[in-house]
């Protein structure tokens, strides 16, 4: 049987250079190989004077395709948003958070998850 309650935390950050969606978007967050990841926080930053507009996507591994988790989803200037709000996101192995913005270089975006391992994936 599969232990999921022991788990590492993982966190990164980027700044968001990409304005084209799908396999163009930049990766913030790959779930590894034999692997379960919840997402806890989805955090982004318009560090602009202006506001911007930010795209969200979720890569699912199992059908190859691309969802939208935000779309054309406007940040105030020097204002940020949590995607997921108070919920969270579970991804399994080869799911990845891509996102694209209006503007490069004026969104910052952060990823906190819980990677547990699972060599069923």
């Amino acid at each position: 049987m599969v232990e999921l309650a022991t788990y590492k935390t993982a966190t990164e950050a980027k700044t968001i250079a990409s304005t084209t969606a799908d396999a163009a978007a930049d990766v913030l967050y790959t779930c590894p190989a034999k692997h379960s990841a919840t997402i806890d926080l989805l955090f982004l930053n318009n560090n602009n004077s202006g506001a911007k507009k930010i795209f969200v996507q979720f890569y699912h591994q199992d059908d190859g395709e691309y969802h939208y988790l935000v779309k054309d989803h406007s940040i105030d200037s020097n204002s940020s948003f949590n995607v997921l709000g108070s919920s969270v996101m579970h991804l399994h192995a080869g799911d990845k958070i891509v996102l694209y913005a209006q503007t490069t270089n004026t969104i910052e975006a952060t990823i906190s998850v819980r990677e547990r391992y699972n060599p069923n994936r």
